[in-house]
């Protein structure tokens, strides 16, 4: 991470602590000072996030209306909307399934045992008693529990969760070994110089409890409930003004007022919306990608932009050897060298590629003959083994090349170029040299941690779908550059630290702290991306937080994965793909839902606004409305399950668009309505039967029109959801038993209803010519 090395004796006076430790009483008062070595998390009550379901543009509106109609006595009516009101609240609280509480996550990695040595005694204690000022023993296996500067010894240390470093890097005195981090090797005195939230682990924090994105869903809702209100307030003025030149009392208003003010709301879009994505995150579920925040299924239709972290993610995270250079030895020899010169049970990942290299191309040497074995030490920066061959001891190293070529008694210029082509092709180099009584330079092994088999494939599939794909990386610029050739992705190196900015015009960001992950994904968002973030590792969570989608691996750590909307189940990250295309199949059943929510809301205020004009009395009744609101709103929620085809490009709500194509829509069925209207009055039916004669209409014409929205082409072009079909067809039978039998609605002949029924399906399929023209202009 570039730290300095600090200064033990100034920490140590500052910190008025030595190697005897803490008293218990000062740890004691310690603690009272800084605080217990853990997270303090931001819980949000349950209770609350309940209630805040009561809080929002399609709440207000039932509340309102709720008043309205208690005010006017109609209880009846009170009491169906009070059911609409908390069946919404319910189906969002209880579908919506929510990620793990992050940060509690983070206190529980801080629930472990560390060795610390108290008024002179070494003793074990909870982690989370740790305080500044004490002295600690960390060794192999260990997860460092808090941030601690080295006394004494030396560590090797695995922080790529950290701070995205795909190998294990050299502590020693001095130097800060941070709290989450886990020693691969070595053992160590330290002591702790920050706790809980002060740590550079518990810092992240911060920017995960910061972190959160907007739901574009609540601001698509807010746009149509607005736009409809207008609607309404307009139409409910000009009636107002009507009624007043043609001598209709005030109170014989009201009740029209009502009608307008249930009909515009969209009561069954919030469900809708949730019982859609939780359908779809079921599919996504078997075909391996967890949905953890049901609104990202509607941003991943929308994402433009994926950010990706590069080890881990991209790249497998575990080195492997390219293609040696040999020197003075053939290559078999140089790798037999190296893996003498390996630790075999070693975690390290170096001695791991070399010996899975020696092993894959049948090089493993004979261990029995080797007779010693010098471990790994930061100090000199080599292993070193000797080896007894036909009665001759050979001693052979691996390790820097800078260490190696010394010990080889040759200058380190003489290869140096070869070093810095490798690194800057991406490659970590190490040296090996062998020798009876004086060693020689065998040769040079390149090894580079590899994209996943799957990755390339991957953002081929993603640019195909319209998705730009953004590699973001704590690496150096040219080993960036040489992983993007191989997987594919073209354009920009950017180094935001000395570029200065965070610009979408780059594809692949370089040398990037784990904070600036966080603020790339928060640029992009500025900068109007739908943005998504994939990561594995501690250092991604604040950007997985912020980002609309974030997507976390399998192997991912488990904060990493809380605070992703998306967790992957399968090896690799191919799944993103699927959860791109379902995500945009519900996309395109809830523009269905919403345009046809939008084309009968128009509809109906329009109509029942001219129709009062036209014949002077109200052709439905309020709690028509309310029945309407039934027949229709809540089956056509099976439209969640429909049968739809994915866009291969991203999605976007388009309010303005869809609220002119749908009244171009609804036009034409308020022309249908004064078709049925007049046919009505031409039979001579009463006032009370031209009511059940419009509801019909209403309801039929709704359903068929869901018939048409819901196929961008040629209504008959796809099949409908079985779901949907069935409910479709239980409602028209339904309806028309209800009116010919007089149910609930005024009686009315049965031939009427069949009319009816007849007509709206024959003036749907002429619309369906206009829908095809119409949905082309505005990209529908």
């Amino acid at each position: 991470m570039g730290d300095e090395k600090a200064d033990v004796d100034k920490i140590l006076k500052e910190l008025e602590t030595n190697q005897s430790g803490l008293t218990e009483e000062e740890a004691q008062k310690r603690i009272d000072q800084y605080g217990y070595n853990e997270i303090q998390e931001k819980k949000e009550n349950r209770a609350i996030k309940f209630f805040k379901k009561f809080w929002a543009p399609v709440p207000w509106m039932l509340e309102a209306t709720i008043v309205i109609t208690a005010l006017l006595g109609k209880y009846l009516d009170t009491y169906i909307i009070l059911f609409l009101l908390i069946f919404n609240a319910f189906v969002g609280f209880f579908q919506e399934s929510k990620a793990e509480n992050a940060v509690e996550l983070l206190k529980q990695k801080l629930r472990v045992k560390a060795r610390v040595v108290r008024s002179g005694d070494w003793k074990q204690i909870e982690a989370r008693i740790l305080v500044p000022g004490d002295i600690i023993d960390i060794r192999l296996g260990d997860v460092v529990p808090a941030d601690s500067v080295i006394i004494s010894g030396s560590l090797e240390i695995d922080q790529s969760a950290l701070t995205g470093e795909s190998v294990a890097v050299s502590k020693d005195r001095g130097d800060t070994a941070y709290s989450g981090s886990i020693v691969k090797r070595g053992e160590a005195l330290a002591v702790v110089v920050k706790t809980g939230s002060a740590t550079y682990f518990g810092k992240t924090t911060d920017l995960i409890q910061s972190a959160g994105t907007k739901s574009h869903i609540e601001s698509l809702i807010f746009g149509i409930v607005r736009d409809l209100i207008i609607l309404d307030v307009i139409l409910v003025l000009i009636t107002a003004v009507y009624s007043y030149f043609i001598h209709i009392p005030i109170q014989n208003i009201i009740p029209f007022i009502l009608v307008l003010l249930i009909a515009s709301i969209p009561v069954a879009l919030p469900a809708t919306f949730t019982i859609a994505m939780a359908y779809g995150a079921l599919d996504i579920s078997k075909k391996g990608a967890i949905v953890t925040r049901l609104s990202a299924i509607e941003d991943a239709a929308s994402m433009d932009v994926l950010c990706s972290d590069k080890t881990g993610t991209i790249t497998k995270n575990h080195l492997t050897v390219a293609d040696p250079i040999a020197l003075n030895a053939d290559e078999k020899d140089l790798i037999m060298y190296a893996a003498f010169a390996s630790e075999v049970q070693s975690d390290d990942p170096i001695d791991k590629a070399i010996l899975e290299y020696a092993k894959a191309r049948d090089m493993m040497p004979d261990f029995s003959i080797r007779t010693a074995f010098t471990p790994f030490d930061p100090s000199t920066k080599r292993t070193e083994a000797v080896v007894k061959v036909n009665g001759k001891t050979m001693k052979v190293a691996k390790g820097a090349p800078q260490i190696i070529s010394q010990l080889c008694s040759m200058k380190y210029d003489d290869i140096m170029d070869d070093v810095v082509n490798l690194a800057k092709r991406g490659y970590r180099v190490i040296a090996v040299g062998a020798g009876e009584d004086k060693m020689h330079l065998a040769g040079l092994i390149p090894l580079y941690d590899p994209p996943r088999d799957d990755s390339k494939q991957l953002i081929s599939d993603l640019k195909d779908l319209g998705i730009s794909v953004k590699m973001v990386t704590g690496d150096n610029a040219p080993i960036a550059e040489e992983i993007g050739k191989q997987v594919g992705i073209e354009g920009k190196t950017c180094n935001i630290h000395t570029d200065g900015k965070f610009s979408d015009e780059c594809a692949i960001y370089a040398e990037v702290f784990p904070e600036d992950k966080f603020k790339i994904v928060k640029s992009l968002q500025e900068e109007g991306h739908i943005t998504g973030m994939t990561g594995d590792g501690v250092n991604d969570a604040p950007a997985l937080r912020q980002a609309e989608v974030g997507i976390a691996v399998s192997n991912a750590t488990d904060i990493a994965k809380a605070s992703a909307s998306i967790v992957l189940t399968h090896e690799g990250i191919s799944d993103i793909v699927e959860a791109v295309r379902e995500g945009r199949r519900i996309f395109q059943r809830m523009l269905t839902y919403t345009l046809n929510k939008i084309v009968k809301t128009i509809q109906v205020v329009v109509f029942l606004t001219a129709s009062f004009f036209a014949v002077h009395f109200f052709v439905t009744t309020p709690f028509d409305i309310i029945l309407l609101l039934f027949a229709n709103d809540f089956v056509t929620m099976s439209i969640a399950t429909d049968n739809v085809r994915y866009s291969n490009k991203p999605e976007k709500w388009n309010v303005k668009a869809m609220v002119i194509t749908s009244g171009l829509i609804a036009a034409l069925l308020v022309v249908e309505g004064f078709i049925i209207l007049y046919t009505g009055l031409y039979l001579h039916f009463s006032k009370n039967m031209i009511h059940t004669l419009i509801f019909d209409m209403l309801v039929f014409s709704g359903l068929f029109n869901v018939f048409m929205v819901r196929e961008r082409g040629r209504f008959w072009h796809s099949k409908p959801s079985r779901y949907l079909m069935v409910s479709i067809l239980g409602d028209i039978i339904g309806i028309s038993l209800i009116s010919a039998l007089g149910i609930l609605v005024s009686k009315i002949p049965i031939y009427s209803v069949l009319m009816v029924l007849a007509f709206a399906f024959v003036w749907m399929a002429f619309i369906d010519t206009l829908k095809n023209y119409v949905f082309r202009i505005y990209g529908l």
